[in-house]
């Protein structure tokens, strides 16, 4: 069985297509280095990830690489690919990942490490890397769990900690080095090991005393006792691509993402983004304006985002988003900022971000307690909530969320109580009704590198205890409480805090089906108690409190900021005492910056008022005034992967990317006038499809525009004919297919259908079973000399419609494998 008809099986075949709009395609003869880098997760949330885009782009940019992408595939993928002994592949070239020189792979969170299994599996590389040798892609990893990864760190060859805009580009000439002058595995990671912020976990030892305890890692090199944390001095250094990727298929955040800033000192001591991340480096307001200019330019994404660790702490928010309302309103973009904060919501702010977005207002006080908020060092007061909910309330919003966590050091019953409560007072200054709270709660998870990474975990039954005490006491339709999985909780805090022993419980879990555990439908925790139990460990040790002289298993492992710090932190917050945040009060003694190379960039608002208005043509046009015209357009290759659904945003947003003088629809949520023809059954080709755009203004040379849009179409869709019309679907349509199957049929196969009055065949809809009269929609239906089988099917307006697969299915008596081997072309459809 070929690639083309395992895909063809799956449920979002979609995914792992790699027809993305800027999708960057090398000669894989000419490539001097090849790497494919992978994100351990679905598409959907692996093409949200900056990171992975940030260094595709970053290695494509030298003419002699080549970086191509993958993403763990869902059980239904994995399941076929095993079953034909087809191993897995990049979405560019459908390459086998071990083809490559370099198998980079992302860590951004501790319960996607089974799935990294799945990928070194699928390729058919061993899972240790001392099993591993020239013969096979290097393995390196990075990313936030960089910074813990021993439960992971046999499995990989190299790992990067901290910023790898510049790093890469010095991992991959070292290894294209290597790779000219033949040397062997060995020697090339003595050579990696000389990257700043490269560890080698080959070159470190872990150790354990009588009674099993972990008692430290030991370098085996003694030129490299530690790792320190590669930092990229000021984001302006290495400009991100002004060409993002365009997924074909809806992702968790499918938007335009500019880093505004990176890094976050406010110092809230529970957070690990807040140490790994440090120091702030904001990117200029200038040259966020411009990639948001380039981004919507490149992409035609609906929206964008501000991205921060804490957006609302950017030094030049206010300005920014007047001029960034400014200019993409027009154009109908909206901004959104995931990550702001209680404290710098001004009303100026406020008032931009009402502008655009009303839909729901997120804030993080994490506890419910002043005094627990300042043993965390969160640095807001319930007085301060209640002042930004009353403003948002007072300007239009109709739903709040608020986020806490439970479990936090020093902790107690009145603290967990005054969540509730304190949703209550939220609710109670909307000044009328019909208003929402949403809380949502976490069991916290002590994380390495941070003040309280010695401090025990909740268990599961005790984290339930406190999260349905939240639950009982909000009831009522104004009130939504969500929550956090505590087992994946528990099992986050054992693989963050976990030495390399985790990794026979990792592989063992693995064996035994533990995937995709970040996703709570598929984590299975007992999966992991056996594996555990296998290995003669126990994971409950794993949450326990650590004693200040305890060895931890990221010691080795220098995030830049000073062991001493943590420990002073963690003593002020047992004492409730507050860190200012650096940026505004000064030097607080962390131990990062050298305040020559390694320092904060802050940058001060601008009175520029900076480039114009993206407009889009006709925007300023009265929507009053229609011009019709008809796209004639063929779908091809992977578009024929395509969804119905996903083929509409695929077309919205090649529109707004050659700037069509598109009508828009009234409304909340305006959308453009676009008219499709009939959907097409997923998998099928087509040479004949068509739709209707409604435009403000004439559109004049329509072969100009044609040429325009085919520039902006993914490869597989192309615009064969542009026309004025009068946009009136046509009712009755006659459409004609050629199928070839796997097995020519005997010419007379369709005389039984043919020569009845009636053939009733059951089809599934909206999952669910209908039995339909396929007879009256068969025109023709015949056998070629060449073996093609024609059909020629009527396609009439409300009536449910027979797919040409369904009915040769139930003709023919194909099989399941018949059926996903056959090729499918619609090659005319005309009017009746």
């Amino acid at each position: 069985m070929n690639l083309d008809t395992v895909l063809a099986q799956v449920a979002k075949p979609s995914r792992y297509c790699g027809n993305e709009f800027n999708a960057i395609k090398k000669e894989w003869e000419t490539a001097a280095l090849r790497m494919v880098l992978a994100f351990p997760d679905l598409y959907e949330i692996g093409m949200s990830h900056q990171g992975l885009q940030i260094l595709y782009h970053l290695v494509n940019r030298r003419p002699e690489w080549l970086a191509e992408r993958v993403y763990a595939p869902d059980r239904d993928l994995e399941r076929l690919l095993r079953q034909e002994g087809l191993p897995l592949f990049s979405l560019e070239s459908r390459r086998p990942l071990a083809d490559f020189d370099i198998l980079g792979i992302t860590l951004p969170y501790e319960l996607c490490y089974t799935n990294i299994l799945t990928i070194l599996e699928l390729a058919g590389l061993p899972f240790r890397a001392v099993e591993r040798d020239e013969r096979f892609p290097l393995v390196i990893g990075g990313g936030p769990c960089a910074f813990h990864p021993e439960p992971v760190a046999d499995f990989f060859d190299a790992i990067l900690l901290g910023d790898g805009e510049e790093a890469i580009g010095e991992i991959a000439d070292c290894v294209a080095t290597a790779k000219s002058e033949g040397i062997g595995r060995e020697e090339l990671l003595v050579r990696l090991a000389t990257i700043p912020g490269l560890y080698v976990p080959r070159f470190f030892e872990p150790h354990y005393d009588a009674s099993g305890a972990f008692a430290g890692v030991s370098p085996l090199r003694p030129e490299q006792p530690t790792v320190r944390r590669r930092i990229l001095p000021r984001l302006d250094l290495v400009p991100p691509s002004a060409a993002p990727l365009v997924p074909t298929t809806r992702i968790v955040h499918d938007r335009l993402g500019v880093e505004i800033a990176r890094g976050c000192t406010r110092g809230c001591r529970f957070c690990q983004a807040g140490i790994i991340y440090r120091p702030v480096r904001e990117r200029s307001p200038e040259q966020v304006l411009e990639l948001a200019q380039q981004g919507i330019d490149a992409t035609g994404f609906e929206e964008m985002a501000l991205l921060s660790l804490s957006t609302g702490d950017y030094a030049c928010l206010g300005d920014l988003l007047v001029r960034l309302m400014d200019r993409l309103t027009p154009a109908r973009v909206s901004v959104s900022m995931p990550s702001m904060r209680v404290g710098t919501l001004t009303p100026q702010i406020m008032e931009q971000i009402r502008r655009v977005r009303k839909t729901g207002f997120t804030l993080a006080p994490e506890a419910g307690t002043d005094r627990l908020r300042q043993v965390i060092n969160k640095g807001i007061t319930e007085e301060d909530l209640l002042a930004t909910t009353t403003a948002a309330f007072r300007l239009g919003w109709k739903l709040i969320k608020l986020y806490f966590m439970c479990g936090l050091p020093t902790e107690t019953e009145e603290d967990i109580a005054a969540i509730p409560e304190l949703a209550w007072k939220v609710l109670r200054t909307s000044p009328g009704g019909g208003r929402q709270v949403t809380v949502s709660a976490a069991v916290f998870v002590p994380k390495p590198h941070t003040p309280f990474e010695r401090e025990p975990q909740l268990g599961i039954e005790e984290g339930l205890r406190r999260l349905h005490l939240m639950r009982d006491r909000l009831r009522g339709r104004s009130f939504s409480f969500k929550w956090h999985d505590p087992r994946q909780s528990y099992l986050e805090g054992v693989l963050c805090r976990g030495d390399r022993r985790l990794s026979a419980v990792i592989e063992a879990a693995w064996q035994a089906g533990a995937r995709l555990d970040a996703w709570s439908d598929f984590l299975d925790l007992e999966l992991w108690r056996r594996a555990a139990a296998q290995a003669g460990l126990d994971l409950d040790q794993y949450l326990c409190r650590r004693s200040p002289e305890a060895p931890l298993p990221w010691d080795h492992l220098d995030a830049g900021v000073d062991p001493q710090f943590f420990a002073a932190e963690l003593a002020k917050a047992q004492q409730g005492e507050y860190t200012p945040d650096c940026r505004v009060h000064g030097c607080q003694g962390c131990g990062l910056c050298d305040f020559k190379t390694i320092r904060p960039v802050v940058h001060r608002p601008s009175t520029e008022a900076g480039a114009p208005a993206i407009t889009p043509a006709g925007a300023e046009k009265e929507q009053s005034a229609k011009f019709v015209y008809r796209l004639d357009y063929a779908r091809q290759d992977e578009a024929r992967l395509l969804s119905h659904l996903e083929l509409i945003q695929v077309m919205f947003r090649a529109f707004r990317r050659a700037h069509l003088p598109l009508r828009y629809s009234q409304g909340f949520n305006p959308t453009p006038k676009v008219s499709f023809g009939p959907a097409l059954p997923l998998g099928t080709a087509s040479r004949a499809e068509y739709l209707y755009i409604e435009v403000t203004e004439p559109l004049e040379k329509l072969a100009a525009w044609q040429a325009r849009l085919n520039q902006e179409l993914p490869e597989g869709i192309r615009v064969e004919a542009m026309a004025g019309a009068t946009g009136d679907q046509p009712q009755r349509l006659l459409q004609g297919y050629e199928v070839t199957l796997l097995t020519v049929p005997a010419a007379t196969s369709f005389a039984r259908l043919l020569e009845s009055e009636q053939f009733v065949i059951t089809v599934v809809r909206k999952g669910k079973e209908r039995a339909i009269d396929a007879r009256p929609q068969v025109h023709g239906l015949a056998v070629r000399p060449d073996g093609v089988v024609e059909m020629a099917l009527w396609s009439e307006t409300g009536r449910a419609a027979v797919k040409p697969m369904e009915l040769l299915r139930e003709v023919l008596r194909l099989s399941p494998q018949e059926v996903y081997g056959a090729r499918i072309v619609k090659v005319w459809s005309r009017e009746e």
